[in-house]
């Protein structure tokens, strides 16, 4: 039932009174300040409801958990018994605690008894929580297998199955985890898939695993109005300029709150390290970190203690916060769907949001192909010079002090002044003591490097190889069998294999949780007894390894490297 089919009921809870959820959720509904349910929530409550499986297509911030959630909670009696009833499916341990807060919200005063489960915390205290009884759970694919194996998640009294962000969860290889999970829940259950983009695979998962679903999708209206509140912004730089250019960038805009997106976990840590130095209250959010890290930084971000949070893409999906004005790229994502769902997070609810991109001269072509799916122009603009820099910081200073001059408390100042001038300093020496050290105070830096421009298009004829001048290039590097390795794809040796039980989608999963790479982008894999070489695109091969080797894959250390094969 959509907003303009609903009957006009007045009544204290709006437009979520004519769903069909029960009086004791309406009210809660209220007491939190809802008033008005969101598109998907219109469209998908009241269909979630009757029972019929459900195919969702929803981007983050539409408030798609409570479309899901408010239905889970009125299909379960008030203080029932607790025993597993629904499963959520979710692809991070951040999308994961943040579902399981909601949903216990929601129910307050219920009786709802609402778990999440995750990799990274200790399984003595999910087992625990487990015997004590739950209504709901939430988890990732990983610990859901290895709950369901143990035998300490029942599934017999499932009844409705959520996979929430599906396409990343199968861009990150946890294909196989998702289906192993389905057939082990009742045939009988009531399957509800949310996704931001529609690929052939989750078609393939609902023709599967689905019973005639309902289709619910959020008008492409909807989405291009939400991304024409977005300015977006890129910045061309060479790569040892980037950390610079971000500084610059961000002291011309003077955000409120930002998200900053890297690649790899050890990017992050060294960019907030250079965001702090600058004078910027910087945190870091990456899959090092445990959960009570990962809670204490998004509690400083949204309490205004920091302003600049530093995240891998993973590590930061599926998070909401109010406070966020800007959202940036520290490198163009190499797919433009992950582009949509950062920018995403700013620019909702009627605000205006910023979205800055900054590209090497390489990644041109991933902008024109962001361009081509969002049918929108990525305004390339050079980077601020010194000379622009501390006119913006002159223009923000003049702007504080003329709203300071209208407070009605200046006389409590007087004295000072009063004593400074009766030792002999004029008026005029005295405001410009005072105005440096507010200027100073405020965080004004002394920029003095100016950044090289790399906006330009250089000309590419001393660039031409063999392929310019028609002649045929033969083979790969010397020794390295190709086979069907793609051009521009190189090749990665990864010392576990086989004998470590290393499957292909732990090897997806754990590039695509600490790289900006997605399933599409990572293979061919080959998986031998004691390695496994693994395909990915040329130019994010350093990155990569260097973000293998930084983690574990099945709890294990593995050494990565370039992969050369011997003749």
């Amino acid at each position: 039932m959509s907003d303009s089919d609903a009957p006009t009921i007045e009544s204290e809870q709006g437009g979520f009174a004519v769903l069909g959820l029960r009086e004791q959720l309406l009210a809660r509904l209220v007491e939190l300040g809802y008033e008005e349910p969101t598109p998907i929530q219109a469209e998908a409550i009241p269909q979630l409801l009757t029972g019929v499986d459900l195919l969702g297509q929803a981007a983050t911030g539409t408030g798609k958990t409570a479309a899901f959630a408010l239905p889970i909670i009125e299909a379960i009696a008030p203080n029932s018994p607790a025993v597993p009833q629904a499963l959520v499916v979710v692809p991070t341990r951040e999308l994961a605690v943040q579902v399981s807060e909601a949903m216990h919200t929601y129910g307050r005063g219920q009786g709802l008894k609402v778990v999440p489960i995750y990799g990274g915390q200790p399984i003595p205290r999910q087992l625990q929580a487990l015997r004590r009884g739950v209504h709901v759970v939430v988890a990732t694919p990983g610990r859901a297998i290895d709950h369901i194996r143990r035998g300490s998640l029942e599934l017999d009294d499932i009844h409705t199955v959520v996979l929430d962000e599906a396409d990343e969860m199968l861009d990150m290889g946890f294909t196989e985890d998702i289906e192993t999970i389905l057939e082990e829940t009742p045939t009988e259950r009531q399957t509800v898939l949310f996704s931001a983009t529609m690929p052939p695979r989750i078609q393939k998962i609902a023709e599967t695993y689905q019973r005639d679903p309902v289709l619910v999708k959020i008008a492409a209206a909807d989405t291009a109005a939400e991304r024409a509140r977005v300015r977006q912004t890129a910045y061309v730089v060479m790569r040892q300029h980037k950390a610079n250019a971000l500084g610059r960038v961000l002291d011309m805009e003077a955000p409120v709150a930002t998200i900053v997106f890297c690649r790899t976990r050890g990017e992050v840590d060294e960019l907030t390290a250079t965001m702090n130095g600058r004078g910027y209250r910087a945190e870091a959010l990456h899959g090092g970190m445990d959960q009570q890290q990962r809670d204490r930084v998004m509690g400083r971000l949204k309490d205004g203690t920091a302003e600049l949070l530093v995240a891998t893409d993973v590590a930061a999906r599926g998070l909401d916060v109010d406070t966020l004005t800007h959202v940036v790229n520290y490198d163009v994502p190499s797919s433009p769907e992950s582009y949509v769902h950062r920018i995403g997070r700013v620019g909702r609810a009627g605000r205006e949001g910023v979205a800055i991109t900054l590209a090497e001269p390489r990644q041109r072509r991933l902008l024109q192909n962001i361009e081509r799916l969002t049918k929108q122009e990525i305004d390339i603009q050079k980077i601020p010079t010194v000379g622009d820099l501390r006119t913006r910081q002159i223009e923000v200073t003049v702007d504080a002090i003329r709203e300071a001059t209208l407070s009605d408390d200046l006389e409590d100042y007087e004295q000072v002044l009063f004593e400074l001038v009766a030792d002999g300093n004029p008026d005029r020496d005295v405001a410009l003591a005072a105005i440096k050290l507010f200027h100073q105070a405020r965080g004004a830096t002394t920029d003095e490097v100016e950044i090289p421009d790399a906006s330009e298009r250089k000309p590419r004829d001393r660039d031409r190889g063999p392929r310019d001048s028609g002649k045929e290039r033969k083979g790969g590097p010397k020794g390295q069998k190709r086979g069907n390795v793609g051009p521009g794809t190189g090749l990665i040796y990864v010392g576990v294999g086989r004998r470590g039980h290393i499957r292909p989608g732990d090897l997806v999963g754990c590039i695509a949780n600490e790289t900006a790479l997605t399933g599409r982008d990572i293979g061919p894999i080959r998986i031998s007894d004691h390695y496994s070489v693994v395909g990915v695109p040329e130019a994010e091969i350093e990155a990569t390894i260097a973000a293998i080797n930084g983690t574990t894959i099945r709890g294990k250390r593995a050494k990565a490297r370039r992969f050369v094969e011997k003749d």
